[in-house]
């Protein structure tokens, strides 16, 4: 098992490649093995993780089963996966087979469609896993391709403006990231993870055209990556290329987009932001609270006054990547646990959700709210399920959206009580738009002669929605499954990143004596 994490992280690959050097034809036998093949290939791959977590050891908080390998220029190939990452990795296993599952009816280049997502989901692996600056930029940046084109090829009508919008826009916040990057090579003489983790970068005040920087070299550093991941999460208010994203994008794109893509900004926070440039961190926290409680409460708002479904969810999780932010930057057990299970939680509900609008879209090719109405009287077991994944999404205790939101709340508390005070608000607009969507959607008289003749959800939709319930409220129920794996590596940053703080702090002293 010592390549375990380059095994998983290239299967999807190499299905793509079999599919793209050995299916032929476009009929309906050849769409039907370009399924299969992906499906198969997204199981396999998600039995391979399952390696991976029973192997892993909570209780080490640092690298695991790492593998290294020369590599171009002088530059390392290394993967290696800790408490923070090994949960990411496992989402994007476990929701890749049931995103292929919802693309059956797709009959437009499947073998297309199935080869962009197997590659997609290579490249969000890599992202998780690599310990190398190159390789991460690499993954992080390669991953906009597949999505572009998912977006550009198969998506709706305007389509072509918002995969140019989604691509301009991460691409060019990446931009300053490769910028840091270089300078970050230059100082420490590697592009070595770990050994960035723990190098210390200058903290000196010095003045850029009559600016102060406070923070020196660690807080420009931390502003560029800070580019970057919060376009990726996206936080307001550079977020408004993903309700165009999410509108246009098929419904498998938008639950790889909501569950997965939109993760790895805040992964990138874990991994560089906090324990590279602890005192840029510092610095530059209360910006990241203060934009996140106005992200919460102002695209909860925006939510309210949606017609269409796909945008109100889309507006949802900016709102909710509100709370993860906050309890990054909280930098206590508290936030930071609950910013992971947050990223963990949406991933599955939001999915889910982004999932229940494809299945009414199928059947009657709109999303726009008020073309429905009274779907309980036709779809008993969708209204049951679609209620479901709504309260999940408003945080009802029991399901696993309750427990991000309240850990993420008790850190941010103890820094700042007014910020709390601020984003507590969020969670009764949450529960405004969410119900005020179900009301008209499912409730009321069948009127509209459109639905009288709408089914039910079939075998196949039941099958993809089954774990995402159980996940949902078995991490309702008992979350230290979660937390149990990531609490002693978020320990370990938080103690690493207090030391590092209380290190810069009495050499200020020590220099201002």
């Amino acid at each position: 098992m010592g390549n375990i994490l380059s095994l998983t992280t290239f299967l999807p690959l190499l299905g793509a490649v079999i599919l793209a050097l050995f299916l032929r034809g476009d009929d309906e036998a050849a769409q039907r093995n370009a399924k299969w093949v992906a499906l198969v290939t997204t199981i396999v791959t998600f039995i391979c993780s399952l390696f991976i977590l029973t192997n892993f050891n909570p209780a080490d908080t640092g690298f695991q089963m790492v593998e290294t390998r020369d590599w171009l220029l002088g530059l390392q190939y290394k993967m290696g996966v800790d408490g923070i990452s090994i949960l990411f990795v496992m989402l994007t296993t476990f929701l890749m087979p049931l995103v292929i599952a919802s693309c059956w009816d797709v009959k437009t280049r499947v073998k297309e469609y199935m080869i962009a997502f197997l590659i997609l989901e290579t490249l969000m692996l890599g992202v998780f896993l690599a310990l190398d600056l190159v390789l991460f930029y690499l993954f992080f940046e390669a991953g906009l391709i597949p999505m572009f084109l998912i977006i550009g090829i198969w998506g709706g009508k305007n389509r072509i403006y918002a995969s140019f919008k989604f691509f301009l826009y991460t691409f060019l916040g990446s931009v300053l990231m490769l910028v840091a990057m270089v300078a970050m090579f230059s100082a420490a003489g590697t592009t070595d993870i770990p050994t960035l983790m723990n190098f210390t970068f200058k903290t000196e005040n010095f003045s850029i055209l009559g600016v102060q920087i406070i923070g020196g070299m660690q807080t420009l550093l931390w502003l560029a990556f800070f580019a970057s991941f919060a376009v990726k999460m996206p936080m307001w208010p550079v977020h408004t290329w993903l309700p165009d994203a999410h509108v246009q994008a098929p419904t498998a794109g938008s639950v790889v987009l909501a569950a997965i893509l939109l993760k790895m900004g805040g992964y990138g926070f874990l991994r560089f932001s906090l324990p590279m440039f602890p005192v840029g961190s510092e610095v530059m926290g209360p910006l990241v609270l203060t934009l996140s409680a106005i992200a919460i409460v102002y695209t909860s708002l925006v939510a309210l006054v949606q017609e269409d479904m796909k945008k109100l969810i889309a507006y949802s999780s900016v709102a909710h990547m509100g709370y993860v932010t906050m309890g990054i930057f909280a930098v206590n057990q508290q936030g930071i646990d609950g910013a992971i299970f947050q990223m963990i939680s949406h991933g599955f509900i939001s999915g889910a959700l982004f999932l229940c609008v494809g299945v009414i879209y199928d059947r009657m090719h709109t999303r726009e709210i008020d073309a429905y109405g009274g779907l309980v009287n036709r779809m008993p077991a969708y209204a049951l399920i679609f209620m479901f994944f709504t309260m999940a999404n408003v945080g009802l205790p029991g399901t696993s959206g309750f427990v991000g939101e309240f850990l993420v709340l008790m850190g941010i508390f103890q820094v700042n009580t007014w910020i709390a005070v601020f984003a507590t608000s969020g969670v009764i607009l949450s529960a405004a738009y969410a119900l005020w969507l179900y009301r008209r959607v499912v409730f009321g008289d069948l009127i509209k002669e459109s639905l009288k003749t709408i089914t039910d959800m079939g075998t196949r939709e039941r099958v993809i929605f089954a774990p995402l319930v159980a996940m949902t409220l078995l991490l309702g129920a008992y979350p230290a499954l979660v937390l149990d794996i990531i609490g002693p590596s978020v320990n370990a940053l938080v103690g690493n990143y207090e030391t590092a703080l209380a290190t810069f702090e009495a050499a200020t002293q020590f220099a201002s004596n």
